[in-house]
């Protein structure tokens, strides 16, 4: 059995802003810390993209690359600013593009989502410590931010973004999800301040807002830009769904080539299991898809592709999120992200006919933890593809 030319999946999709991508499979962001010495992409992790680009999806979005030295979320974390050396970027650009693939850079600040033992010091939107039942102790105490230190965030998004594109990369994502600086500045249970940055939700989404502008006042109009936000944090009080769509809506009126929809953050990590408040629907697109109902609510309002990405790994799950469902139109793109560290050639065993891969999952009762141990799996994964070796789910 081969994919029939009816299947959305394979269909090219084409950006406002002009770029088209051969098909409607990206490998989605996945922390990879593999960067060497130097925070820098080296040998293993251009050969790790070289091999999802060859692995048929037609969108790659790199794991998320620090626009500040000084605010890392790991280990061997990839930072890109202007003291930087491009020539590993260039090569890594290269590796990614491989077989047709536009490759994004995803360009992230923590914010307070950063290990005290590697970043003692933190800064956020208001000083709200992290709340992990027994492991808020590994993270650093944020303090507030100035708005010199704002200013200074939106400075550093934009350049990082430049520089990617002087490397050779066809766009960006801005990731303003999963509990980083960008998500902590929309969510009221982390951004409490009282100034033009917090407050109301159009004030909430200020510095999300001045970043993609400064961004397009740097980059050439067919760079992609893009936008990683929460569908919900998970969290009670915090950003929901009717956020979403407001922020969606503002986006709106700004260049923005795609909206990718996730959910949840380190204290209440949906991005790695089904979340609890979503629908109970016992399908396995509801199963595997955890974000895709929030996806079409977005759909009726953008005005961009929407991409979801959460635990697909099945054709036929991606197929049907890509399809219309009642009088709800699909999404333009899935996003893969664990299935590919599995099988980082998916897309081309979907296209021969293959169905699904398995993805193993850490289930235990601290759902921060299983999250953080399912990570560490998935990572391992990566090393193993990074050196040229094959994954081994059982390893």
């Amino acid at each position: 059995m081969t994919a029939t030319p009816e299947t959305p999946l394979f269909q090219p999709l084409q950006l406002p802003g002009g770029q088209i991508v051969k098909n409607r499979i990206a490998k989605a962001a996945m922390e990879e810390n593999m960067a060497d010495a130097g925070h820098l992409p080296g040998a293993e992790l251009h050969r790790l993209y070289r091999r999802w680009a060859e692995g048929g999806a037609g969108l790659l979005l790199t794991g998320n690359v620090m626009v500040a030295p000084d605010a890392v979320t790991g280990p061997a974390g990839v930072i890109l600013d202007a003291s930087q050396p491009l020539q590993p970027f260039r090569a890594w650009a290269q590796a990614g593009r491989a077989n047709g693939a536009r490759l994004w850079m995803q360009i992230n600040h923590p914010g307070r989502q950063v290990y005290a033992a590697t970043n003692p010091q933190a800064i956020a939107p208001s000083a709200v410590p992290m709340a992990i039942e027994g492991y808020a102790h590994l993270f650093a105490r944020p303090r507030a931010m100035t708005e010199a230190e704002i200013a200074e965030v939106i400075r550093r998004f934009a350049d990082t973004a430049a520089l990617a594109e002087q490397a050779g990369f066809d766009g960006v994502q801005v990731h303003a999800a999963h509990g980083y600086l960008l998500s902590q500045f929309l969510s009221p249970l982390t951004n409490r301040r009282e100034d033009r940055w917090g407050g109301s939700l159009e004030n909430r989404a200020r510095i999300l807002v001045e970043i993609i502008r400064a961004i397009r006042a740097r980059v050439a109009p067919g760079f992609g830009v893009g936008v990683k936000l929460n569908s919900s944090d998970f969290q009670k009080g915090g950003f929901e769904a009717q956020d979403a769509v407001a922020v969606v809506r503002m986006l709106n009126e700004l260049p923005v080539d795609l909206v990718e929809l996730s959910g949840g953050s380190y204290e209440s990590p949906a991005m790695h299991g089904r979340p609890q408040q979503a629908s109970t629907r016992q399908s396995t697109l509801a199963r595997e898809a955890y974000f895709v109902d929030f996806a079409r609510d977005i759909v009726a309002e953008a005005r961009m592709p929407v991409m979801v990405t959460g635990g697909i790994r099945r054709r036929a799950t991606a197929e049907a999120a890509l399809a219309p469902e009642g009088d709800r139109a699909g999404v333009a793109m899935v996003g893969l992200a664990q299935a590919l560290a599995y099988a980082p050639d998916l897309p081309n065993r979907w296209q021969a006919g293959e169905a699904a891969v398995d993805v193993p999952m850490v289930r235990w009762k601290n759902r921060a933890l299983s999250g953080l141990a399912t990570m560490a799996l998935t990572k391992l994964q990566l090393r193993r593809l990074g050196a040229g070796r094959s994954p081994r789910p059982q390893a």
